[in-house]
């Protein structure tokens, strides 16, 4: 997958009448603006959950109703916010009748960034009830990124990214260094290791030379970082190895940062809710946007 910086496609932003989905219109202006690309705006319908009644179906039928009448208002309104901060960006507009979900997924084919307004991403909503964000994520041929909280601008704050070498992949390595070089910010390397915890959580010291395991840690964590820190010398990079898990180690440094940046290695629903993936982790709880790139040949 090339990179943002090689990509000539738009960031594409699908909004939907929500005070979230226009801030996060105005940051995917502030990314279009910064990667020198086009910034197109989609207002599609909601994807459907399951309908357990026909009250149900009823309730969602005029919602969308209501949606479609007043889309072309909703991308007026959006452009127009957006206009106002990047006048010189090209904006283009779309309406569809069809789920949001697939509308950006295809879009994403020849798109160098999707982005959504996502408060959180609730486990439960995502099995139950069905998620653009996540269908989006898990479908879409670029890097998606999940916007919240409150940022709608680049910042002086650094870029957390998820390292962890192969796990990550190198599309979510690049992507971060990416937007690190064009915010002009450092990044915050962040990688988990178990600490002493060894198998069944029993701590066995007399065993282990831990102090060797931790240095081959560290040396594996900034081996990992170091072919992108030579593509990019303007960027400068900080390491943390915490104890924990991924999403957890993440967490810990999400609050000081403007931007989380993990690879995904799930390609279903099931996979990233229950099996505890990363990326499903700091879309539920990440209190900044998280941008997840697939790390597999799609």
């Amino acid at each position: 997958m090339a990179g943002m910086s090689e990509r000539t496609g738009p960031v594409i932003v699908g909004v939907d009448g929500s005070e979230d989905a226009l801030n996060a219109a105005v940051w995917a202006g502030a990314v279009a603006e910064k990667f020198e690309v086009p910034l197109h705006i989609v207002h599609a319908i909601p994807d459907a959950g399951p309908l357990l009644t026909d009250a149900a179906a009823a309730l969602r039928a005029s919602l969308i109703a209501e949606q479609r009448a007043s889309a072309e208002e909703v991308l007026k309104s959006v452009e127009d916010a957006v206009r106002s901060r990047y006048g010189e960006l090209t904006i283009t507009v779309t309406q569809s009748d069809e789920p949001a979900s697939k509308v950006l997924a295809d879009l994403s084919e020849d798109a160098s960034l999707v982005v959504l307004g996502s408060p959180e991403v609730r486990v439960g909503a995502a099995l139950l009830l069905g998620s653009t964000t996540i269908a989006v994520t898990t479908h879409s041929s670029c890097p998606v990124v999940a916007w919240r909280g409150g940022i709608t601008a680049p910042t002086d704050q650094p870029i957390v990214l998820g390292a962890n070498g192969e796990q990550t992949g190198a599309d979510a390595y690049r992507t971060a260094f990416e937007f690190a070089d064009r915010f002009g910010v450092s990044i915050y390397a962040v990688n988990a290791w178990p600490g002493r915890r060894v198998l069944g959580g029993i701590e066995i010291p007399s065993m282990i030379d831990w102090g060797a395991v931790e240095a081959a840690q560290w040396q594996y964590v900034m081996a990992s970082v170091e072919p992108w820190s030579e593509r990019y010398p303007d960027v400068e990079v900080r390491y943390f190895i915490e104890t924990g898990g991924a999403g957890q180690a993440l967490l810990q440094h999400a609050g000081d940062a403007q931007l989380v940046v993990v690879g995904n290695r799930g390609r279903g629903l099931l996979a990233g809710a229950l099996l505890g993936s990363t990326s499903m982790n700091m879309l539920h709880h990440s209190p900044v946007p998280v941008l997840v790139c697939h790390n597999a040949t799609r």
